[in-house]
């Protein structure tokens, strides 16, 4: 164990640009309204924590354990995710932004998106099996050689996604999303 262990405690309102977040282990602690924006937290450890109404854009991720997290309301703009320690990586995102972010040969399977921006996201080679986007905007996300089996689409709009260089058997997709699966042929649905 690295630094500092805290367990089941509440940071509210805090700004860790100013007020120092130790390096160690924080496990089944919640993180409400406090900003890490452009914060190292490589070598932290979080398990099972709760992120609610935080800001964490562009904060360095590098060797960063995520066991279990739930992020709600969050601004995560740029986050490098492939960076974490992929080590039990794990976590569910709910009305979150997530613009720009890199989920870069992750494995995440069954992982949660609600009512997420995912605008121009990496998810090029990750595994995505079984995981849902509900009702997520998704213009720009890059899915290539990704694993998006039994993954639910069916309430997200704006992806486009090739069927020919992804693993797709078995995905949900909506009748007005299809559209997303046939852009690269160029033809018009009207």
């Amino acid at each position: 164990m690295l630094g500092t262990y805290i367990q089941d405690h509440i940071f509210d309102n805090i700004d860790f640009t100013e007020t120092t977040l130790e390096r160690g282990e924080y496990e089944e602690c919640t993180f409400k309204n406090c900003n890490f924006g452009e914060l190292h937290l490589s070598g932290f450890i979080f398990d099972t924590c709760t992120f609610v109404g935080c800001n964490l854009s562009l904060a360095k991720l590098f060797g960063t354990a995520l066991r279990g997290i739930r992020f709600d309301s969050c601004k995560m703009l740029g986050l490098h995710f492939d960076d974490c320690n992929q080590f039990g990586l794990s976590f569910m995102f709910k009305e979150c932004q997530l613009n720009h972010s890199s989920f870069y040969q992750t494995k995440i399977k069954r992982t949660a998106f609600k009512n997420c921006q995912l605008v121009e996201v990496d998810f090029a080679e990750s595994d995505l099996a079984g995981s849902v986007f509900d009702n997520c905007e998704m213009s720009g996300t890059t899915f290539d050689r990704t694993n998006i089996e039994k993954a639910d689409f069916r309430t997200s709009h704006n992806y486009i996604i090739n069927p020919e260089n992804n693993k797709m058997k078995g995905a949900k997709f909506s009748l007005s999303g299809v559209v997303g699966l046939l852009s690269k042929y160029g033809i018009e649905i009207v």
